[in-house]
Formats: structure tokens, sequence, C-alpha cells
């Protein structure tokens, strides 16, 4: 009689153990999914202070703005992030001089390193559009030593020139990110759902891609 008990006990936890792995794996699978959807549809920009002084960083904030400038004039009819992408690279060296001057301009001397690749992102909202984190297609803006707060924004769809006072993006700007998305649910996913069960999806996306970045960095 004891016999059985245990061995329907090691029973109960074989199924148990399995149907963690199971749904480990599901939750693993639908991470990775969205995570990747994200990723394929947004190109964002990276822009890193030289230090942490303020002088530094009221500079970074001038380089972002004439960069983004120059880049929303260029990108002003895109309609694919493989497209601003392809833009963004013919025109890297003119990006690399519009930096540069602009911190001649405020009397520094920095380096600037221009690259266009993928990147480590962290969890970012943008007015009432929030993205978890993951690794995105990124022009990454260092500016000396790199070694300051980074500013973070999505140059396409365009949503780095959200209003901050009102904190909603441009309803162009959603159409455009929720037609290049390859479900419905992704585009609510994001755009800042206050359901229970996206609020829940959402983390599940934002802890397994937490976890692939900081294995990765290991």
């Amino acid at each position: 009689m004891k016999k059985n008990i245990i061995n329907k006990l090691k029973h109960t936890l074989v199924i148990i153990s399995l149907l963690f792995i199971y749904t480990l794996v599901c939750a693993s699978s639908y991470a990775n999914i969205v995570s990747k959807d994200l990723s394929e549809s947004v190109f964002r920009l990276h822009v890193i202070a030289n230090s942490d002084k303020p002088d530094d960083q009221s500079l970074k904030f001038k380089v972002r703005d004439n960069v983004l400038s120059y880049m929303n004039n260029l990108c002003l009819n895109t309609k694919t992030k493989e497209e601003a992408i392809r833009i963004a690279k013919n025109h890297q060296d003119e990006f690399n001089k519009i930096a540069k001057q602009t911190i001649i301009d405020n009397g520094y001397n920095y380096d600037v390193n221009i690259k266009i690749g993928i990147f480590d992102f962290p969890t970012k909202q943008y007015g009432d559009i929030s993205f978890p984190a993951g690794s995105y297609d990124a022009l990454r803006i260092e500016i000396g030593e790199a070694k300051g707060q980074n500013w973070w924004c999505v140059m396409f769809p365009p949503l780095c020139f959200v209003d901050m006072t009102s904190g909603v993006v441009p309803d162009e700007s959603k159409k455009t990110l929720e037609s290049s998305l390859a479900s419905e649910e992704e585009y609510i996913l994001i755009n800042d759902n206050k359901s229970n069960d996206i609020q829940f999806k959402f983390k599940l996306v934002e802890l397994f891609q937490n976890v692939k970045i900081k294995t990765a960095q290991n």
C-alpha cells in the first residue's frame, strides 16, 4: 500500500514537472515570437553622452535634436523600417558630420562614433507606447568616452517627436506601427493596455528578453 502511494506521488511529480517544462517552453516561445516581431518592426535611436556631467548631458540632447531633425527630413515619406535603415546607412557620414559640428559649435572637441546595427535595449516607454526589453536595429551615437546616461527613442515609426506634455503618440505613427506588426495582440501589448492579461504578457516578454540579454552579456 505504502509503495503504491509513493509510486503515485512520483507519477504526479513527473506530470507536474512535465507540465511546468511545457508551460515554460510555451512562454519562452511566445516571448521570442513577440520580441522578434517588434524588433523587425522598428528602427531605434540610441545616444550616449560623454559623461553624466550636466554640460555633457545637455550636449547629448543637442546632438540628438540635430540628428533627428536631419533624419526626419530624410524619412518624411518613408513607409518601411527597411527603407529607413537603408536611408540611415546611406547618410551615415552626414550623421557623423552633424554630430561632430554640433559638438564643435558648443565648444567641445569630443570624438563621435556612429554605428548602425542590432543592440540591446531595456524596456522603454514613449508616450502611451511601451517597448519591452530586447534586441533592436538602431542608429547608435557615442559621444566622447560614451560613459554618460543614454537616451533612447524610435526613429521608425517616428516616435521620437512624441509630445511629452500630452504623453500621446500621434495616430499616424501608431497606424504605421500597427500595420507593420504581425498581429493585433502585439500592438495591444505595447499600446499601454491596462488589462491584467495584457500586462502579464508584457511582463512575460520583458522577463524572458532580460534573461536572454543578461545571459548573452556573461
